[in-house]
């Protein structure tokens, strides 16, 4: 495994022309590890994001990607946006969006290979896709065109995933086969930095940055995710149920009996 960081920031100012949304990010993340960002619509998680991916310029402090510049070699990112299926305006078969997942590794010019072929194969079976490989992607639902990006996600192969709201739309099986999928590319060495409302999903990662168009907090999901900073990060107060294998989350006092679980977030979508 590299011991070059998948990501290193000091200072690091993001925004848009001379407007800048966060100021003051500095963090490490090592290959092998994830990332939440959090926080409610216009906080700032896209716009760190898409500057990580060389996007948009940083506005001030030092950024490093994979050893490098933000956004590249693109062969060793795979990045999943919001609002993809509206990308094609012509028809176009499930299995042809997976296959784009290979397109920077080939080149311009480049062939798929018997390796290219069993990437893709390999993905749609991991996200249960594969009875959908001939069905043109506008005809699917929503769910289903999630987890289509998501085996394209897979297909990459990359050394580190960007991946905004990545579920979306997923019923209970798609998040335990997402929940795979990262879980499978941190033990390959991966990366992967993720942009979400979900506070179950963030309590699941290495670490947290809870934003506001600010720096609310940041640290390791036990210390970061608790009732004071949460209220901060959404306006609202929530509060965590502990299980034996998972957190529930509430708005408002903790349920009677529950007095004592850990203080996380629910699955809000705002």
């Amino acid at each position: 495994m590299s011991t070059v960081p998948a990501l290193d920031a000091v200072e690091l100012t993001v925004g848009y022309g001379s407007d800048p949304v966060v100021e003051g990010i500095t963090l490490s993340l090592r290959p092998g590890e994830s990332l939440a960002l959090v926080g409610t619509n216009g906080s700032g998680k896209s716009t760190l994001l898409k500057t990580m991916l060389g996007l948009i310029p940083s506005l001030a402090g030092s950024l490093q990607v994979l050893g490098g510049a933000p956004g590249s070699p693109p062969k060793r990112i795979a990045y999943l946006g919001q609002a993809h299926t509206a990308r094609f305006v012509v028809p176009i078969r499930s299995v042809e969006v997976v296959r784009m997942g290979r397109f920077a590794a080939l080149g311009l010019f480049g062939r798929t290979s018997a390796r290219d072929r069993q990437l893709v194969a390999e993905a749609m079976t991991h996200m249960e896709v594969t009875h959908l490989a001939d069905q043109p992607l506008r005809s699917l639902s929503g769910g289903q065109q999630q987890r289509i990006y998501l085996a394209q996600v897979i297909a990459h192969d990359a050394d580190l995933l960007v991946l905004d709201e990545p579920t979306g739309g997923l019923d209970i099986s798609g998040r335990e086969r997402y929940r795979e999928m990262v879980e499978a590319a941190l033990a390959r060495g991966a990366a992967v930095v993720t942009a979400t409302h979900d506070i179950g999903e963030a309590a699941t990662c290495d670490q947290v940055l809870l934003l506001n168009r600010r720096i609310v907090a940041q640290g390791p999901p036990q210390q970061v995710l608790n009732t004071a900073r949460l209220l901060e990060t959404f306006g609202i107060t929530l509060q965590g149920i502990q299980h034996d294998d998972h957190h529930d989350f509430v708005i408002g006092e903790m349920p009677h009996g529950h007095e004592h679980g850990h203080e996380h977030d629910h699955d809000h979508r705002h």
